[in-house]
């Protein structure tokens, strides 16, 4: 009975440790698939291939852009970039560096990035869902970065224009 409880117990032992190993190895090769995707997605813009770029973001998808009130719509988003990849300029927006996360399931990750775009330094950030065996965009918010000696500066160009904005909000 002893001999059976240690067996039992160090086979349970053996295969959570193969199952963590797994889970380990697995969040790796999810994170090298995910980073694929988004520069697959990036060079879609800079290629202006609109069908591979707007295929990768979910129906449901939301793209927030740099304007407070370009919160997107995969279907306004599309709408509104359709011009620019239909002249075959898009936008190039080149990764300095990229953060991925993963879930335990594996089936979403969130991630930030540091890009270099004709705005300057930006930042990315997004989360992605496995859906159908494909990734997909949920969420996509770009941000142009402001160094803190910069910031007084840009409040002060960006006042007028917050003021009628926040007018749409009562404030």
């Amino acid at each position: 009975m002893k001999i059976t409880l240690i067996l039992i117990a160090l086979f349970t032992f053996t295969n959570c440790g193969k199952m963590l190993i797994n889970r380990q190895t697995d969040s790796v090769a999810i994170k090298k698939e995910v980073d694929t995707f988004l520069v697959n997605w990036h060079k879609a813009a800079s290629d202006a291939n609109f069908d591979a770029y707007f295929n990768a973001l979910d129906s449901s998808s939301f793209y927030i852009g740099t304007a407070a009130e370009e919160i997107w719509t995969k279907k306004d988003f599309s709408a509104f970039s359709k011009p620019y990849f239909d002249k075959g300029k898009a936008w190039d927006f080149k990764t300095l560096e990229r953060n991925i996360q993963v879930n335990n399931i594996g089936n979403f990750v969130w991630f930030n990035e540091l890009l270099h775009t004709w705005m300057g330094t930006c930042r990315g950030s997004g989360v992605l869902e496995k859906v159908n065996n494909n990734w997909v965009i949920k969420q996509y918010v770009l941000s142009v970065t402001i160094p803190n000696n910069d910031i007084q500066a840009v409040i002060k160009a960006k006042q007028k224009n917050d003021s009628i904005f926040l007018k749409n909000y009562k404030y």
